[in-house]
């Protein structure tokens, strides 16, 4: 049965995005292929004929006939809509309906975006688009816009044709930043599966169900996805049109279910994105595992990498960088010099550290009082909780007498070591509770920096707060508003043991300009990619991280792309009196180093040369422990060569990025939705209550039809519900009245999400419109018009698929018969187009053409399309192959090395390195051959331009 049904060889060629087909004896029209490794190619239409109309279907050439429709038996039927109005809409729905070709590298949809026209952004998607496949690190540092750069190349994917399934994978607490930023500025819809999207999802699908093959476009927490037993089966049976994976340097642990996530997904996707502001550790080989993800064959020696094994598949670039420098202008304000503030520790607190100090960090007798594991830490953990707050010091306090309670449960009695440390432990506990809030130093000196900022109840400065303990955002937050008069509603706390919903709640509130909140007591996992700068540019570290990375990482929340004032940075640095507590210089030069290092390198974490958050805390506490100089500790260069090689190999060159200028036969997008809307219904302003701004010609306000309101489902949740869309749907071609509702969003209180949104060339309305055009013309049908051409013109779409069923080569060919003269001649259609006056305003005489002498001169038509394909074909193979020698040479040259290092190897070793060299050497030819020209072309019959009878 299965191989009756099954779609016939000669048939392939012709099944391609935008053909009409005909399965099971209704009509669709082909939206989007890919071709699978084991079941042929997936085919995903939507219905043309009445039964199936609007009805999105999923087809598989093994098991269903696909039956194309073929043009030598394209039917002439004369357009009698006003202005040729059917024929001007069908041309330019199939253009916007058919993929950019995949060596067409130039920028097409990027330019039309909600976004201001940066070059250096734009370098890193058109570096992206010309690699073999799109695999990218996009390693720029914080603030410059990496988000903006993984839309741009998303954008351009679905453009051509491989963005129809995409994963993004993201913290948690920035799953709805990342999910806004690309549907209002690049109209890209993902479903959002957090913890509510989740229990949402399980509603609405059978158990059994692959979620990943109900929503083709996901974003999801990197905490969710990891879990193997849940969602691991459901992902090794996805093949990916591209997945994104935000702060990627969580990833480079072998063995951690992090390494193993992206193990998964890295083989079964096309295009691979990986961003991360710190992309290294410092170890070349953790580095090269990041590598191997985007291309197995960059690198040979993880031991021994080199700038060449990198260049093609890494960008890094900083704010100074003179390739961004110059472009940011006053939209990134530069920092003020950060403010160290000394505090003077009060008497009680000099007790507390003298006792700190005396008996547990540097003990006068004998060891410090520590029991078990941990005697060097402990004591340096006790220390930085105090530096935090007394209230934190209680809490570190508090579990470790429960643990030693419980170790002693598990005993006959505490050994006298446990006695002796819980003995120290509550004498330390005392000093603590001695410390009141009048005592707190940090507490008054926290508050009289905050009103030196202005903040107050009627004030509208904001300040971010950092502190690395709950304790002490729980204190802060209940402590400070008091001593300010500030509300409850005017102050937010933030840290990761918050549910993933309430924390993407408070960030959101505290980008909004109406909000009534003033300050935000976070924690250091709000350090990680959070936009915090739309309405702040105050931070004060109220406990200063002993890191220059978590230092840079808390900065980069203010000081990003965007700020528009000078980010004023503060940290509260504790002051006891007490000589053995070592140089507490150090604290101020981890400040001072940072900045430096931001404004010369764009990042710190090469200083150290640890690339580790905790390494650099160890190391800092070591030269408390040593006292050694600050200067010494934190040298002002990176010092490790391969910090060097990951700083300067990620530059993209300063030429202007190419720009792919798709054709149109209409103004604009507003021009097009006009028109479009006219022929779709018979009175659209009064089926869908189409309402206009006098004030923006560009804005168009409706009620969407049931048909698109199921379409819009797929957008955000937030989106739907706060501005609701499927009651009222409000778009602007204007890029200026766009950002413009943009800003008022994060303005208001009320919602993030902007009431009027971009029409970008792929937002679902305007697919959901392209689609109703095509349908307008039948089965296998090519409208005919008339127009002031010498000879009639047949428009011909001529297309060539790759090995991956994806368009390689797309021609638009103008054929004019030959009338009995020789060949017929072969022009450019969009040059034709022109010159025949085919655009608006154009008029539909009404006159009657006999249509007998067109439809025979159609088979020696399609003979000539067939034949200028065929030399245009060969063009471009040529071409083609120039562009794949690069990829070859590399590969033969990677395969050449991996054999020479294998054959020192111990026999198993070399046995398993061969064989996996092996494999990858033919998967990667199978890539590249995957890439070229394959069998006959796709000839399609759009239209016929008719000369006018005299």
């Amino acid at each position: 049965m299965v191989g009756k049904a099954a779609t016939p060889g000669d048939a392939l060629p012709y099944i391609v995005t935008g053909s009409q087909v005909v399965v099971r004896d209704e009509e669709w029209l082909i939206r989007s292929t890919q071709d699978t490794p084991a079941d042929g190619r997936l085919v995903r239409c939507i219905g043309l004929s009445t039964l199936v109309r609007d009805t999105e279907a999923t087809f598989l050439t093994t098991l269903d006939r696909i039956e194309p429709l073929r043009p030598e038996e394209t039917e002439l039927v004369l357009d009698d809509s006003p202005g040729f109005r059917r024929s001007r809409l069908y041309l330019e729905a199939v253009l916007r309906k058919t993929p950019i070709p995949a060596t067409d590298h130039g920028l097409a949809v990027t330019p039309k975006q909600l976004l201001e026209p940066l070059e250096y952004q734009r370098r890193a998607a058109h570096k992206a688009l010309t690699t073999l496949r799109p695999r990218l690190l996009i390693a720029d540092a914080v603030g410059l816009g990496k988000t903006l750069e993984v839309g741009m190349v998303l954008s351009e994917l679905i453009r051509r044709g491989r963005g129809d399934k995409i994963l993004v994978v993201t913290p948690r607490h920035i799953l709805e930043q990342f999910q806004h930023e690309l549907w209002t500025r690049f109209a890209i819809p993902l479903v959002r599966l957090d913890s509510e999207g989740i229990q949402r999802m399980r509603r609405q699908i059978p158990a059994n169900r692959n979620p990943f093959t109900v929503f083709r476009r996901a974003i999801i927490s990197i905490d969710t996805l990891k879990n193997a037993g849940r969602y691991r089966h459901h992902l090794e049976g996805i093949h990916w049109d591209a997945v994104v994976i935000d702060e990627c340097h969580n990833l480079v642990n072998k063995g951690t279910l992090n390494n193993q996530l992206a193990r998964v997904l890295a083989p079964r996707t096309d295009a691979l994105l990986l961003t991360s502001a710190t992309p290294h550790n410092g170890d070349p080989e953790s580095f090269a595992e990041l590598i191997r993800l985007l291309d197995p064959t960059a690198v040979v020696d993880a031991k021994r990498l080199a700038k060449a094994d990198i260049a093609h598949l890494y960008v890094r670039r900083h704010k100074a960088h003179d390739e961004v420098a110059p472009e940011l202008g006053s939209r990134w304000a530069d920092r003020l010099d950060p403010r160290p503030i000394a505090v003077t520790a009060s008497p009680q607190e000099d007790e507390l550290f003298r006792e700190l100090a005396d008996v547990w960090t540097n003990p006068q007798r004998g060891a410090a009082p520590v029991s078990g594991q941990g005697r060097q830490l402990f004591p340096w953990t006790l220390f930085k909780a105090a530096l935090s707050s007394h209230h934190a010091l209680a809490q570190t306090i508090e579990q470790r007498r429960k643990t030693l309670a419980r170790q002693a449960a598990g005993q006959a009695a505490m050994t006298d070591e446990q006695e002796r440390e819980s003995a120290a432990l509550r004498s330390l506990a005392n000093r603590c509770a001695a410390i009141t809030d009048d005592s707190a130093s940090k507490l008054g000196a926290l508050v009289q920096q905050l009103r030196d900022i202005g903040v107050g109840p009627k004030s509208a400065a904001r300040v971010v707060i950092f502190s690395e303990r709950i304790a002490t955002l729980d204190w802060l937050s209940d402590r400070v508003p008091k001593l300010l008069g500030l509300k409850a509603n005017q102050v937010r706390t933030l840290h990761g043991g918050m549910a993933d919903v309430k924390q993407m709640d408070v960030i959101e509130e505290f980008g909004q300009k109406e909000a009534p909140v003033r300050l935000l007591f976070t924690g250091d996992m709000a350090s990680e990619g959070v936009n915090l700068h739309q309405q702040c540019h105050h931070l004060i570290h109220f406990d200063l991280p002993w890191s220059l990375i978590t230092i840079e990482q808390r900065n980069g929340r203010i000081d990003r792309y965007g700020q528009e004032h000078r980010p004023d940075i503060r940290a509260l640095l504790l002051t006891p009196d007490h000589p053995s507590l070592g140089d507490i210089r150090i604290f101020t030069r981890l400040l001072q180093r940072e900045h430096e290092a931001h404004k010369a390198f764009g990042e710190s974490g090469s200083l150290l040369g640890l690339h580790d958050a905790a390494l650099e805390e160890e190391a800092i506490m070591r030269s408390l422990e040593q006292r050694a100089d600050p200067d010494h500790v934190i040298p002002a260069e990176p010092q490790q060569p391969f910090d060097i090689l990951t700083l300067l190999a990620g530059a993209t060159g300063h030429d202007p990025v190419p720009l792919s200028s798709t054709p149109s036969l209409f103004a604009s997008d507003r021009a097009f939705v006009e028109e479009a809307l006219r022929a779709a219904f018979g009175d659209a302003d009064r089926e869908l209550d189409i309402r206009r701004e006098p004030t923006d010609p560009e804005l168009v306000s409706f009620v969407p039809p049931r048909d698109l309101a199921r379409r819009l489902g797929a957008l955000p949740q937030s989106y739907l519900n706060e501005q609701r869309i499927v009651e009222r749907l409000r778009v602007t071609g204007d890029a200026v009245v766009a950002e413009h509702a943009l800003r008022r969003a994060r303005e208001t209180k009320d919602s993030m999400w902007p009431e009027i949104g971009h029409l970008s060339p792929l937002h679902p309305f305007l697919d959901w419109l392209t689609d109703k055009v095509l349908v307008a013309v039948g089965r296998n049908q090519a409208p005919v018009l008339i127009a002031d051409v010498d000879e009639p013109v047949f428009c011909v779409q001529g297309l060539y698929a790759n090995g991956q069923g994806r368009p390689q080569l797309v021609e638009w060919l103008a054929v004019t018969p030959s009338a009995g003269r020789g060949r017929p001649h072969v022009e450019d259609l969009f040059a034709v187009l022109d010159r025949a006056g085919i655009r608006d305003g154009m008029a539909n005489p009404g006159i009657p053409i006999d249509l007998a002498p067109l439809r025979k001169a159609l088979p020696a038509v399609l003979v000539a399309a067939r034949a200028e394909l065929a030399d245009r074909r060969q063009a471009h193979d040529e071409r083609l192959d120039e562009l794949l020698t690069e990829p070859s040479a590399r590969l033969q040259h990677w395969v050449q090395q991996a054999q020479t290092l294998a054959f020192d190897l111990p026999e198993p070793q070399r046995v398993r390195r061969e064989r996996e060299t092996r494999t990858v050497r033919e998967e990667t030819l199978k890539t590249i051959e995957a890439l070229r020209t394959t069998g006959e072309p796709l000839v399609r019959v759009l239209a016929v331009i008719a000369r006018r009878p005299r």
